[in-house]
């Protein structure tokens, strides 16, 4: 059977003004395959990191969203992911069909570019169910965290123990490993993001410099393949977050997705999403939370001290990655990098990272 995606031609519109109601209906038809789509309208556009875009969408036919988000690969930023593992792995994983078990976008069609480099999602539009995007500007509340890690928690159970041959749909989903291509970018780009965030890093947390926060981000990192391994995330940080109307915290952009340890989605998550107080009072009880969450057997459960211990250790990839953005330019606005190097900078700080990891 020829995927009914190979009719949508071309398969990414060079220009959002392309999109015509009948590829619209193609798109759409996985999940509303009796509708027509008359009518296609540019809402809103916002090309940053990714091409995205928002449609509003009348029928002829049948009944359907009356808006859409669709999203492709921005050019500028196209080798950079290419580099690091991540240019196809979230239209991947939607095509694949694989059980996501947490609050995530409805997505109607998934179509990998490979030889133009690209990609196409068209998915629900968030907003139109009233769901609250979040960054770092505006952090969560304790119990929204909370719910966060207990989504994170069903994810993790469905796929421990997970291997290429345990799981062959998803055999192409990458370990985390220190690859050269993230370490150059991170090498290239945290020095500039420790001049920028000035008074944000503690005397002593700049005496450390780039080449020591690289070195533990990749000790870090070369951990994750230790242990029982699950399906991660691996973007986990706020801005990857939302709120639904009920309260549910959902999680979108899976262009990062890993195979690894727990503890690299759960530390990303859990500080970059709440302030420094909240993070200190809390996080003791918010891994305890997540732990019996897991709702795994008494022996596969990890225990508590070898969790806050790898909770530890993993400020080294939050500070990393926040330094590494906030000395880049055209990925995230200098208020939400600046937020996030602080909150990682502090965690970091407070819980030795350093000796944690040596």
């Amino acid at each position: 059977m020829i995927p009914a995606w190979l009719s949508l031609r071309p398969v990414v519109p060079a220009r959002w003004e392309d999109v015509t109601s009948e590829w619209m209906t193609r798109a759409i038809a996985s999940r509303h395959p009796q509708s027509i789509v008359s009518e296609v309208r540019i809402a809103t556009r916002d090309d940053g990191t990714n091409r995205r875009v928002r449609f509003a969408l009348t029928y002829s036919r049948g009944e359907g969203p009356a808006t859409v988000f669709v999203k492709a690969h921005n050019a500028g930023h196209r080798w950079v992911h290419l580099r690091n593992g991540n240019l196809f792995n979230e239209v991947r994983l939607f095509a694949s069909g694989a059980a996501l078990p947490l609050e995530h976008p409805l997505v109607y069609c998934a179509v990998p570019d490979y030889p133009r480099l690209d990609f196409l999602l068209v998915m629900e539009d968030l907003a139109s169910r009233g769901c609250d995007p979040r960054d770092a500007t505006r952090p969560m509340r304790v119990e929204q965290v909370a719910d966060g890690l207990r989504g994170l928690a069903r994810l993790h159970r469905h796929y421990w123990g997970m291997s290429g041959a345990s799981h062959r749909g998803l055999r192409w989903v990458k370990p985390w490993r220190a690859t050269m291509g993230w370490k150059v970018g991170l090498a290239r780009r945290i020095p500039t993001g420790i001049e920028r965030a000035g008074a944000i890093l503690s005397t002593s947390l700049r005496g450390v410099g780039g080449d020591s926060i690289v070195a533990c981000w990749t000790r870090f990192v070369d951990a994750l393949g230790d242990g029982a391994q699950t399906l991660l995330h691996g973007d986990a940080h706020i801005g990857n977050s939302y709120v639904a109307q009920d309260g549910t915290t959902g999680f979108l952009d899976w262009q990062v997705v890993r195979r690894g340890h727990w503890s690299q989605d759960i530390g990303y998550f859990l500080v970059g999403a709440l302030t420094e107080t909240d993070r200190r009072d809390h996080e003791r009880e918010l891994l305890r939370f997540y732990l019996d969450a897991l709702e795994l057997p008494a022996d596969a459960t990890p225990g508590f001290d070898d969790a806050w211990l790898r909770y530890r250790q993993g400020h080294a990839y939050g500070l990393a990655v926040w330094l590494s953005t906030l000395g880049a330019d055209g990925y995230q606005a200098p208020a939400i990098s600046r937020a996030m190097v602080g909150r990682y900078a502090a965690a970091f700080s407070e819980h030795d990272t350093i000796g944690a990891l040596g």
